[in-house]
């Protein structure tokens, strides 16, 4: 039995076909289920869950232009960082934000993560990581 996430992201797309084809053959998403009566899929990567579905005046707070999601990046955290970027490349699919190493202050300690950003065909900013451990923060 699926379980399902507290926070769920429900995505509006423009085309469900192009969307889908974009999350499960690029990105190696899983089709959890669909409602292709409604143009919805819920999809899951390891542990990040999201919805999409095709455009149809629900739900829309406001003008929907390109890009969709300005001001938001939706992180979902992978074991296999290397691998989804090298498959997004072979798919000639333009990177947003190259793969690099970032460090954030927690606490004292500093958290580290491999990371990279993407857009999704509508512009949703999708911020892949992999946790590469902890370090003590030092003041400077």
């Amino acid at each position: 039995m699926l379980k399902f996430n507290a926070l769920i992201p429900e995505l509006i797309v423009s085309n469900i076909e192009r969307s889908l084809n974009f999350y499960l053959n690029i990105l190696s998403f899983n089709l959890e289920y669909e409602r292709k009566e409604n143009k919805f899929a819920f999809l899951s990567l390891k542990e990040s869950q999201i919805m999409i579905v095709e455009r149809n005046g629900n739900w829309e707070t406001g003008d929907l232009v390109y890009p969709y999601g300005r001001g938001i990046n939706l992180q979902m955290l992978t074991n296999n960082i290397d691998e989804l970027y090298r498959n997004i490349e072979r798919n000639n699919y333009p990177i947003k934000i190259e793969i690099q190493e970032n460090w954030y202050r927690v606490g004292n300690k500093l958290v580290g993560q491999k990371e990279f950003l993407v857009l999704d065909p509508d512009g949703y900013l999708l911020r892949f990581a992999q946790d590469i451990g902890e370090k003590e923060h030092t003041v400077e």
